[in-house]
């Protein structure tokens, strides 16, 4: 369900897009794991919503307050961080919005890495060499990251400001579909937990 446009976005031609990363996962990354140790932490995290008790930065609650609509990813840490910015609104929880996968390469069991080095590698392999171990490709992502932004267009389209909870290289991804739309992007806060990236029509 929709919630109803708030008087500081009626009247607007096109609306705003933010992009937020979700909250703090409640699963440490102070180990250090082999590649099947990550595939198994990959697998745990995916699953797993945020550390209970945070707090949001004031500016994106703020813009929470003005947004006509919000969506999120389904997933739980996604959805978890939706219901904490925007406590007892209705929004709309999508498949098509969950993070692009993460199988790390295919190295020998005597190299431990942290969880955030494996990432960084994981998403390496899967971006440039197509390393995917039968989960969704990158040309697969892309596609669907540009139904994403169609659907982001349409809200945005009318009139309202657009709040999406997601993930950090999802975002990243929708950010890029945007800018070649012609959207220019306004404030960028990194990729932290709780970060946003602002999309705007010229």
């Amino acid at each position: 369900m929709t919630a109803e446009v708030p008087a500081a976005t009626a009247g607007r031609s096109t609306g705003a897009i933010v992009l937020a990363r979700h909250g703090e996962p409640a699963l440490s990354r102070q180990v250090k794991l082999t590649a099947k140790g990550y595939r198994a932490f990959w697998a745990t995290y995916e699953v797993g919503g945020i550390v209970p008790g945070q707090v949001p930065p004031a500016a994106l609650v703020g813009f929470v307050a003005t947004s006509g609509t919000i969506v999120s990813s389904s997933r739980l840490r996604a959805v978890e961080s939706a219901q904490v910015l925007a406590p007892g609104r209705d929004f709309t929880r999508h498949d098509e919005m969950i993070e692009a996968p993460l199988p790390p390469p295919p190295w020998p069991e005597w190299i431990r890495l942290s969880p955030r080095i494996w990432g960084f590698f994981a998403r390496f392999w899967w971006w440039y060499f197509n390393h995917h171990e039968g989960q969704e490709t990158r040309a697969a992502a892309e596609a669907r990251v540009e139904g994403v932004a169609d659907r982001l267009e349409s809200l945005a389209g009318q009139g309202q400001d657009v709040l999406v909870v997601a993930h950090g290289f999802f975002n990243f991804m929708v950010g890029r579909a945007l800018r070649r739309r012609g959207w220019r992007q306004t404030r960028s806060e990194g990729y932290k937990y709780w970060s946003t990236r602002r999309f705007e029509r010229p």
